[in-house]
């Protein structure tokens, strides 16, 4: 039986060609064995909108295009640095967003998928910002500013991150285990895959008396992460870049 892939913070930008490199060979070569490609989110370093038609955009666009036309279906959950893709970018590409959170069934199990930003709750100003950068107003006032405005505004709010995130202690950046556990009970699941904190590993643990798995999904900085679900099991691998 052909896996499932799963993918997760690749941060594609013009100004790493490694990474688009590496991820437009992901696409052509072992994206098109798969039986489903999912991707949890940050696949863009930034995402300012779908009106950006930018050749880097449009090329990242028609790699999605051919994989889903090849019969591969892809699936979408945005991420903390693209949650302004939309219906466009779906229409134009093939792929199907799902909600933030979204049970999936492999193999017989049910398993949470998400990003991952939201379990990191002990991170005050993220979550502050990511409340205001998802609610109904600010996208929409960011959608209607000019493309030039939004680029500098995305540019400058980079900047800010990297400076907040180098001052941050390591445990306030990592997913707060109590969220974990809640969304897990809450979903009743006992496995959840997602991204967003860049440490790839598989964390056992219990809960409610029951072995549980987190498996968090690697960045592409450096290498690129795949997660591998077959009927032998789930797999992480990196490959550099």
């Amino acid at each position: 039986m052909q896996p499932t892939l799963f993918i997760a913070d690749l941060h594609l930008s013009e100004d790493r060609p490694d990474i688009t490199q590496a991820f437009l060979r992901f696409m052509r070569q072992q994206a098109t064995e798969a039986q489903a490609l999912y991707v949890l989110g940050d696949l863009f370093e930034a995402w300012i909108g779908d009106d950006d038609q930018s050749p880097f955009n449009q090329e990242v666009k028609q790699a999605f295009r051919q994989l889903v036309d090849s019969g591969v279906p892809v699936f979408f959950i945005h991420g903390n640095r693209d949650f302004l893709i939309g219906r466009r970018f779906a229409r134009e590409t093939g792929i199907t967003l799902l909600p933030e959170q979204q049970v999936i069934e492999l193999h017989g199990e049910k398993v949470l998928i998400m990003h991952g930003d939201s379990l990191c709750t002990r991170d005050e100003v993220f979550m502050a910002f990511r409340k205001k950068s998802r609610g109904w107003w600010w996208p929409r006032l960011m959608l209607s500013m000019p493309l030039w405005y939004r680029r500098r505004v995305a540019r400058n709010a980079r900047a800010r991150s990297k400076q907040h995130n180098a001052n941050k202690p390591e445990y306030i950046m990592d997913v707060t285990p109590s969220e974990v556990e809640r969304v897990m009970r809450e979903a009743g699941v006992f496995t959840l895959i997602h991204g967003h904190t860049h440490r790839p590993a598989t964390h056992q643990f219990m809960l409610d008396g029951q072995n549980a798995t987190r498996i968090v999904l690697g960045d592409w900085y450096n290498q690129s992460s795949c997660l591998t679900a077959d009927t032998s099991g789930m797999s992480l691998s990196s490959t550099p870049l």
